[in-house]
């Protein structure tokens, strides 16, 4: 300040070592109080001390604080290890817990597109085989009315031949390397068909 140019020029030997040492014992005075994230995150209110406190000590000197910048907080190299290592391994609980949570989430959806493939799977067996037992029934009927005398068993027997000719050709038809043996001849159609009325007899048999 012009008016006490004096009182600065003689009262202080060394003014930059005199605004030095306040400046440390600010420093000294607000850091130990904070942790070591706070003291970055609390830059401005720190240089606003030392600003305060500087201002307070220097003005008897005839010197007026205009303004007090933290420039860059450096600390020892060793707790900068320390913190990056803290850092690094909050980053990876992080990392595994977001990765374990996307893991969880596929098995959950894995799971529900199984199940959902299983009930339709299952709903498109179930309506397969309604439509056979509506077809066979319907056949049934429209060929014990318009052929008298017939009996379901007759249109049953054959439904069977037609089915076993169908498979026949089928397996002739197909282009696989496959060998399957059936008994084959108008006779392999009695048999089969009194194989599966004698099989649903012993089913009902033995559910009674």
């Amino acid at each position: 300040m012009e008016d006490k140019a004096n009182d600065a020029y003689y009262k202080l030997s060394n003014p930059k070592s005199q605004i030095q040492s306040y400046v440390f014992d600010v420093i000294r005075a607000s850091i130990p109080k904070l942790q070591l994230d706070d003291v970055f995150e609390q830059k401005n209110d720190i240089a606003k001390s030392v600003e305060q406190e500087l201002e307070k000590a220097m003005f008897a000197y005839g010197y007026e604080i205009v303004q007090t910048l933290i420039v860059d907080i450096e600390p020892d190299e060793k707790v900068k290890k320390a913190m990056n290592e803290i850092n690094a391994a909050a980053r990876m609980r992080v990392a595994a817990n977001e990765k374990a949570e996307a893991e969880k989430i596929v098995q959950i959806k894995r799971a529900e597109g199984e199940a959902e493939a299983k009930y339709l799977s299952g709903l498109g067996i179930a309506r397969q085989r309604q439509a056979i037992v509506d077809g066979l029934r319907d056949s049934v009927l429209g060929f014990s009315g318009n052929v008298p005398g017939t009996s379901a068993k007759d249109v049953m027997d054959l439904v069977l031949l037609t089915q076993y000719f169908d498979t026949m050709k089928e397996i002739g038809a197909s282009s696989k390397s496959s060998a399957v043996f059936l008994p084959h001849g108008p006779g392999a159609v009695a048999d089969i068909a009194s194989q599966i009325r004698n099989g649903f007899l012993q089913a009902s048999t033995h559910h009674a």
